[in-house]
């Protein structure tokens, strides 16, 4: 493509490219992850009714999406689980897994930023968001809302690379401390992986196509520190084999010598 951005960076587990410039708030132990009867229903309504047509219609309008590999999701439907996904969007990260993953209530595990944004960061948490917790004391209540979920039957998406490169076509190494909540809890896990193709005449335009893998499973033969590094690796070599389906950039990632 003609005038590729390029984007210089240094550390990628660390660096951030996202827009945004936010104070996040505080995440300690008064932090409520689990919220009244009357906010759960305002938080379903929201999430999977009044949402929807927006989580739908946005990235097929703007990115054309396409998703590979639904069917994977359906025998799971009844069941909890934990989605891993590569972190390229500010605002359809947040839609793209929910769409695959519904009528299922689907809830993320976000950055405090993400809900420290006013006025929206209540709606924001309605939408489903689960803050990292800040403190020590806040730990405990973050475990326990995650696991509520799950046993619920419902899916958690976490994004392993932490922060946002738009547009980024590789994955980036990702730390395993995610994957414990899914060896802890004994469930499976899928990935989803955000690529950029091209399309249109001159194929000098970009669509997301996702791609759906799973489910993959901890190894209960291993110790805690090894079955969450086994089920890292298989998520990450996954992820790396579907994004060598990109085949356009958008934005060009250069390092710094």
């Amino acid at each position: 493509m003609k005038d590729v951005k390029v984007i210089y960076y240094n550390d990628e587990l660390n660096d951030e490219f996202s827009k945004a410039k936010i104070k996040a708030k505080k995440i300690d132990g008064k932090y409520k992850y689990i919220k009244s009867p009357l906010w759960n229903f305002m938080s379903f309504i929201f999430q999977n009714i009044l949402s929807m047509p927006l989580k739908i219609l946005y990235p097929k309008i703007k990115f054309r999406i396409e998703y590979k590999g639904k069917e994977k999701l359906k025998p799971y439907k009844n069941k909890g689980y934990f989605v891993y996904v590569n972190h390229t969007q500010p605002f359809a990260d947040t839609m793209i897994p929910s769409v695959p993953i519904y009528p299922k209530r689907n809830f993320f595990i976000v950055n405090p930023e993400n809900i420290s944004i006013k006025p929206f960061g209540k709606i924001i948490e309605m939408l489903g968001a689960i803050p990292v917790p800040g403190s020590k004391n806040a730990v405990k209540n973050f475990l326990d809302v995650i696991e509520k979920r799950i046993r619920n039957n419902q899916s958690i998406t976490i994004y392993p690379e932490a922060h946002i490169w738009p547009y980024y076509t590789k994955i980036r190494n990702f730390k395993s401390v995610s994957f414990k909540y899914p060896v802890r809890l004994d469930v499976h896990v899928f990935c989803m992986t955000n690529t950029y193709q091209a399309f249109g005449k001159k194929k000098n335009k970009a669509k997301i196509v996702t791609y759906i893998d799973g489910p993959f499973y901890a190894n209960k033969e291993l110790n805690e520190k090894q079955a969450k590094e086994e089920l890292r690796d298989k998520v990450y070599n996954t992820m790396v084999n579907r994004s060598k389906n990109s085949n356009i950039d958008i934005v060009k990632y250069v390092k710094n010598p």
